[in-house]
């Protein structure tokens, strides 16, 4: 008997008394009225399972406090169907955005994701992170690094681990997904020739980043093919502080009217410091930046920049992992993400040259 009287219990009571121990999938299938292989097709979320079924399958799973066995399955399966995402900085937009898009494009495919982040860019830093690979249930990884870091000889990728890189140009030793850099800039840079610049200054990224490398390269190419005379580079950090810094340097010099910042929040500084300087944007200095974060709209003036699609680029590391690991894509190469040029308040034809003063009557 069920209880002291010999009634027996209700199943109220008989449900709340399972969850004393743990439910398992045969108590789910008699809750639910189904087969135990309908709540498992349920639980991995496989085709061919009425939306009503799904929905009494998925109410007796909650009425019981069940939860797949994702180890079992994964044993099963051979897949753990989580992606690792190394990274070293969570600072700057790019690497913020970009790892919102994988994790939204990897749920997307069932897919969860866990962030290993690199405390400092150094090879045993990356080495212990490909080493704790070993104790995750991870089916593959996605890296947004330098990856000179991944040439070391001491860096061991683990086996049977897939990997892309984002953000580089490894593409014979990788799969690559990367923004269409040099593309965006030579826009940029057009863009301020076309406006009647005589040139184009640059305020670039940290030394040792990839993408600040690609998009100064650019720089420099797009001005020489127009025959163009190559300024001076200023370097900032990718912090708007730093372009703070460097735009009192710049805007200090009376023959720049043109900038292109590597990236945005180094452009808000530099209008800061033209700003304070009495230098007018866009009227006496133009300026363009790279990445078009969403405040960009906002800055005084609006700022004319060059736009990323991180979403696209999220969804393109997910799918080339995905592909990897289903041995259906290329073991190496670089896919590019285009980019397009946003034109906003802050970009002008260049000022009229001064007027020379007129000899004094005799």
């Amino acid at each position: 008997m069920d209880t002291a009287e010999g009634v027996p219990a209700s199943a109220p009571a008989r449900r709340r008394r399972g969850r004393d121990r743990t439910a398992s999938m045969a108590d789910v299938a008699r809750l639910a009225g189904v087969s135990s292989q309908t709540v498992s097709r349920v639980s991995n979320g496989y085709a061919g399972v009425t939306e009503e079924t799904r929905q009494q399958v998925l109410a007796a799973m909650k009425e019981l406090g069940y939860r797949p066995n994702s180890a079992a399955r994964a044993l099963k399966s051979g897949e753990f169907r989580t992606i690792g995402v190394i990274t070293f900085s969570l600072s700057t937009t790019g690497n913020v955005r970009t790892l919102e898009a994988i994790a939204t494009s990897a749920a997307r495919e069932g897919y969860a994701v866990t962030l290993l982040p690199v405390a400092v860019p150094t090879q045993d830093e990356v080495r212990g992170a490909f080493t704790r690979l070993e104790e995750l249930a991870v089916d593959a990884v996605i890296v947004i690094m330098e990856v000179h870091l991944l040439d070391a000889a001491t860096v061991r990728l683990p086996p049977h681990v897939q990997v892309v890189v984002v953000d580089s140009d490894a593409g014979d030793l990788y799969t690559v997904v990367d923004t269409d850099q040099a593309g965006g800039t030579r826009a940029a840079v057009r863009h301020l020739l076309d406006l009647g610049h005589e040139t184009v200054w640059h305020l670039g990224g940290p030394e040792g980043s990839f993408a600040a490398q690609r998009r100064t390269d650019a720089w420099r190419a797009t001005l020489a093919e127009a025959g163009r005379t190559v300024p001076p580079l200023v370097r900032g950090d990718w912090s708007a502080e730093s372009g703070y810094r460097a735009g009192l340097d710049l805007a200090a010099r009376e023959e720049c009217t043109a900038v292109f910042a590597a990236n945005d929040q180094m452009a808000l500084g530099l209008l800061r410091a033209l700003h304070e300087r009495g230098r007018r944007v866009p009227e006496d200095v133009s300026v363009i930046g790279f990445d078009d974060i969403p405040e960009a709209g906002s800055f005084l003036p609006p700022l004319t920049t060059v736009h990323q699609d991180f979403a696209e680029v999220g969804r393109l590391c997910v799918e080339a992992v995905l592909r990897k690991m289903r041995q259906d894509g290329p073991e190496r190469g670089t896919t590019l993400v285009p980019t397009r040029l946003v034109t906003r308040a802050s970009t002008a034809a260049p000022p009229a040259p001064s007027a020379p003063r007129s000899a004094p009557a005799r």
